[in-house]
């Protein structure tokens, strides 16, 4: 199978084009060409920017399918489809989980629940506009390609590879064991998708020629925040107590993993059924941590730039819960 993917080097797009390549797959990348350039020397890449609507590298060529998984406002979205046109056979568009109206969402929420107004008038990316671009985009495939167009709507994703701090902080900070600072409820729900899991999902339905939404989120009964610390200390081998400490304890806007309340319409307690009979695989947490923990080790334990330090952690402890 010919298989486009806009993108391919990043945290989702890396994996897809890895389980691709995998099963056997023609893949072709679409990308700026400027990070992780030594990865995957064996498929060819054609250069182009989407922020500059810089398409002339799609001019040719014909695929099955794609997968867009670069593609964050209309703009993105509509350069895209002008430049395969007729080329492409199905358009698979990378979502999100923050798609959906906050009122009246609630745990085991489908993919029919109602979506957010769709906004055009911005291409700035903040916590209120993320998911209406992201509507924006998910109509504009459908409007163009039809049953030929899937979405796949991602809730936390996590695994080897991550930019981002979530559950990395965790990993990295269970392994110094100890007294945890946790500033938020420990009851809070986590919801997390191996990246793995997400990209044989989105492989699959395109060997599938499946249309439709799609939620790429862990299991339909979550975690607690509790509990993946826990899982995390046992990976490293390491005891920890988890210290409740409040909110205001830690002096930026977002800590990695926790979530203001109410917690029903944040992307943490989805309904996963119609991913998981499509073929979406079910990689237990304990196994995502484990290899979180190796490949965090094996690049050196780059800075991660969120969390509490350990100096600011001590604080905080020393402040709001201190010992005896």
């Amino acid at each position: 199978m010919r298989i486009l993917i806009l993108g391919g080097t990043g945290f989702i797009g890396r994996a897809v084009v890895e389980d691709a390549l995998k099963r056997g797959h023609d893949v072709t990348l679409f990308n700026r060409g400027r990070s992780d350039t030594a990865l995957f020397p064996q498929v060819p890449r054609l250069i182009g920017d989407r922020d500059t609507d810089d398409y002339a590298a799609l001019a040719t060529g014909v695929w099955d399918a794609v997968a867009d998984c670069s593609g964050y406002v209309p703009r993105h979205v509509k350069g895209a489809m002008d430049a395969l046109g007729d080329r492409v056979g199905r358009y698979l568009f990378i979502s999100t989980n923050a798609v959906y109206q906050r009122d009246g969402i609630g745990p085991g929420a489908t993919e029919d629940t109602p979506l957010r107004a769709p906004v055009r008038d911005t291409e700035e990316l903040f916590d209120e506009t993320y998911g209406p671009l992201k509507v924006a985009c998910e109509d504009d495939v459908r409007a163009r390609y039809g049953a030929a167009a899937t979405i796949v709507r991602p809730g936390k994703v996590a695994g080897p590879h991550d930019p981002q701090t979530g559950l990395t902080y965790w990993v990295r900070r269970a392994t110094r064991g100890g007294r945890v600072a946790l500033p938020g409820r420990p009851e809070q729900p986590v919801q997390l998708v191996d990246c793995r899991d997400l990209a044989r999902l989105i492989v699959r339905l395109l060997e599938d020629d499946r249309g439709g939404a799609f939620h790429a989120v862990g299991p339909a009964t979550p975690v607690t925040i509790a509990d993946v610390i826990r899982m995390c200390a046992e990976a490293a081998g390491t005891e920890v107590e988890i210290v409740p400490v409040p909110r205001e304890s830690h002096p930026g806007d977002i800590f990695p993993l926790i979530r203001e309340e109410p917690w029903e319409w944040i992307t943490q307690q989805r309904d996963p059924a119609r991913a998981v009979a499509a073929g979406m695989p079910r990689t237990p947490l304990r196994t995502t941590i484990a290899d979180v923990l190796a490949w965090d080790r094996e690049r050196g334990e780059a800075e991660l730039g969120s969390g509490f330090t350990e100096e600011q952690e001590a604080e905080v402890l020393a402040k709001y819960a201190p010992e005896g």
